[in-house]
This record gives structure tokens, sequence and C-alpha cells, in this order.
């Protein structure tokens, strides 16, 4: 089985605290991680919760 591709969003760079998270689609869920501390563990969503997540996000922020 193949690593994980960690992606995290162009916008990632804007600003100055450099905060962001990285998402992969793993074998089973999706997983979050800290792009800071990539080799600390992750998050695991279905794709159900992490669409959930993120429409929450984009109408609360």
């Amino acid at each position: 089985m193949n690593p994980p591709t960690w992606r995290k969003s162009s916008r990632s760079t804007q600003g100055t605290s450099g905060e962001c998270v990285e998402v992969a689609r793993l074998a089973q869920s999706i997983g979050v991680r800290d792009s800071k501390r990539p080799g600390d563990v992750h998050i695991s969503f279905t794709a159900e919760q992490f669409a959930a997540l993120v429409q929450h996000i984009r109408t609360t922020m």
C-alpha cells in the first residue's frame, strides 16, 4: 500500500502564523492533521463526516 498523499490549501501561505491542516484520502476514511507536526497523529473522518465538517466551516467562517 502506498503512503497517503497529504494536501493543504494554497491559501495556507497567507498570513504570518502558518497555521494550517492537511488532508489525505486514506483507505477507509479522510485524514486531517496539523501541517506543522506531520509526524503526529491524525484525525479520521468518514466521507460524510468530512463533508459536514467542511460545510459547517464554510457557513460559520
